[in-house]
This record gives C-alpha cells, sequence and structure tokens, in this order.
C-alpha cells in the first residue's frame, strides 16, 4: 500500500546540490518536508561519498530520517562519449548499495530513485508507445552500453530487493533552469549544431515536473513499483532549433548525425527514438506537469529571464 500522506517528513537527497537535486530540495522544502542534502560538496547537511561505503556509514551516524531520495549523478554537461556516463553507472551500482545501507542506519522506510527513460533500450521503438509493463535495461551484447543499461537495471534491483518501500522514477532528458542554459551559451557562440531527426523523437521533462513527481512519489507511490514521469516528446535536432528560436540565439547550422561519429555516446542517442507513457504516473501519484509541451517549458523560462 502507498504510505500515507505526510507532511514535515525528513527527506535525505543524494545529490541536493546538482541541477537536479536542486529543484528536488525546493519542492520538498514547498511541501512542508524537511531536506537533508549528502554529498561532497558544500551545502550539504551530510558530508559523504556515495562511493566511498565506509566514510558514508560514518557520515551517517546519528541521522534520522524518513526518506531517502537517490538523485546523485557524476553528470555536470550532457555526456559526449562512453566513458563520460561511467561515474553516473558506478553511482547507480555501488552508489545505491551504499546509500541503501546508510539510509537503514538512519532509519529510512522508502526510497526513492530517479532513473531514465532511455533505459527501455538505445534504439528506435518507431511508433510503439512504452509504458513501466516492458522490459527495461535488458543486456545487449555492445559492452559499453550494457554498462550502463546495468546501472539502470541495478538501481531498481537493489532497492527493490532492499527491505525499503522502493520506488523507481523514469525520466524523460531533462531541460529547464539549470539543465538549458549550458546549450543556450553554446548557440550564442555558434558551437551547437543541429540535426535532421528523420521523425525519431526522445521523451523530455522539466527539471521542475520531475522534482514535482518525487514529492508526489513519497507522498502515494506504490513501494516496488516503478513510474515513467515524460512531459513531451521531441527529436534532438528540434529541440536545439526551438532553444534558438525561444531565446532569440543564432540560427543552428545543420551537419549530418554522422559527424557525430567520434562523440560514442551522444551519436548512440542520435539513434534513439522512443515514445513514453506517464499514464501510470499521472493514475497512481496524481502527478501532472506544469510544462505539458517543452514549448511551453523553453518559453516560461525564457520570460523569466526576460
Amino acid at each position: 500500500m502507498a504510505m500515507t500522506r505526510m507532511k514535515n517528513q525528513t527527506v535525505i537527497v543524494a545529490g541536493a546540490s546538482g541541477v537536479f537535486g536542486r529543484h528536488i530540495r525546493q519542492a520538498l522544502s514547498d511541501a512542508g518536508h524537511t531536506v537533508l542534502g549528502v554529498g561532497r560538496g558544500k551545502g550539504n547537511e551530510i558530508c559523504g561519498d556515495l562511493l566511498d561505503r565506509d566514510g558514508l556509514l560514518r557520515a551517517f551516524e546519528g541521522i534520522k530520517a524518513d526518506v531517502v531520495v537517490h538523485a546523485a549523478t557524476a553528470l555536470r554537461k550532457p555526456p559526449m562519449t562512453h566513458k563520460g556516463m561511467f561515474g553516473t553507472d558506478d553511482l547507480r551500482v555501488v552508489g545505491t548499495a551504499n546509500l541503501i545501507e546508510a539510509a537503514k542506519i538512519a532509519g529510512v522506510r522508502r526510497f526513492i530513485g530517479e532513473n531514465i527513460a532511455i533505459g527501455y533500450g538505445y534504439r528506435d521503438f518507431g511508433d510503439r508507445v512504452l509504458t513501466e509493463a516492458d522490459e527495461f535495461a535488458t543486456p545487449v551484447t555492445d559492452p559499453k552500453v550494457n554498462r550502463h543499461l546495468e546501472g539502470m537495471r541495478e538501481k531498481e534491483r537493489l532497492a527493490r530487493q532492499s527491505g525499503l518501500e522502493a520506488i523507481s522514477l523514469r525520466f524523460g532528458l531533462f531541460y529547464g533552469p539549470g539543465g538549458t542554459e549550458t546549450m543556450v551559451h553554446m548557440l550564442r557562440k555558434r558551437r551547437l549544431p543541429t540535426f535532421n531527426d528523420h521523425g525519431r523523437v526522445s521523451p523530455w521533462t522539466h527539471l521542475a515536473d520531475a522534482a514535482s513527481a518525487v514529492v508526489a512519489a513519497i507522498d502515494r507511490g506504490r513501494p516496488g513499483e516503478a513510474y515513467n514521469v515524460v512531459d513531451d516528446h521531441m527529436g534532438f535536432g528540434e529541440m536545439i532549433r526551438a532553444i534558438a528560436e525561444t531565446f532569440g540565439t543564432p540560427k543552428p547550422f545543420t551537419v549530418p548525425t554522422w559527424t557525430m561519429g567520434a562523440a560514442s555516446y551522444m551519436h548512440l542517442m542520435l539513434g534513439v527514438s522512443m515514445r513514453v507513457s506517464s499514464e501510470k504516473a499521472r493514475r497512481e501519484l496524481g502527478w501532472q506537469p506544469a510544462y505539458p509541451t517543452v514549448l511551453d517549458g523553453l518559453r516560461a523560462q525564457a520570460l523569466a529571464h526576460v
């Protein structure tokens, strides 16, 4: 059964000082919860490295909390190569195991894990709409791609088998305040090209909508369940062009996708096409996006900076 709706819970957020983490902290605080950030950087209430088990366990001594949110990432910018994803892969496997152990010391009951809808597979699904009933993070033969999928798969498996009330939120690609500015800057410097998507689309989630889903999952999520949390679908090239138009940057030049071959991970992503249903999150969590389309989110962000 879902946890009874409670205010003033203490929520530990791994990755609270990151882009998504800052949105989560704000949403939780607005909902009446107390937030304890855990991470290596300044501004965290709990100073610890998720990959350092012994140090993390020491950092949690004397801490008491109700919920833990695992939103830690090693990414500081969109990854271009497979190697750029390895740190986040490790946080999803080793970091999750260590965080679960530490959370139990703090008496935590509920675990909310951030995941990504791309875990359904790095391929073109055509017009098929994916739901939580579809296989997630199925192993593949390519060892580098499989490393990323293993991280997504293990993050959910470890949480489900932990004895905690585990809930996974599978987000689209993030955009919004903190996640779009880098692309705007690159467009202004004419350093970001666009591509012909050839009909391919990817799922996108506004960072504020993603954070609101975390709050909803704490209140109403069913233990052991995964929820897709996606606002809209748009191709990479279309997204770049939409950002340029919305923020008034120079029009980006178009290049063939094969020119990104040296950027192995980005080249892989450009070949992905998937449509993901968020009906389950809307029905069970009561989640409703404040920005139902990417253009809604981009325009609101641009207006906020006028």
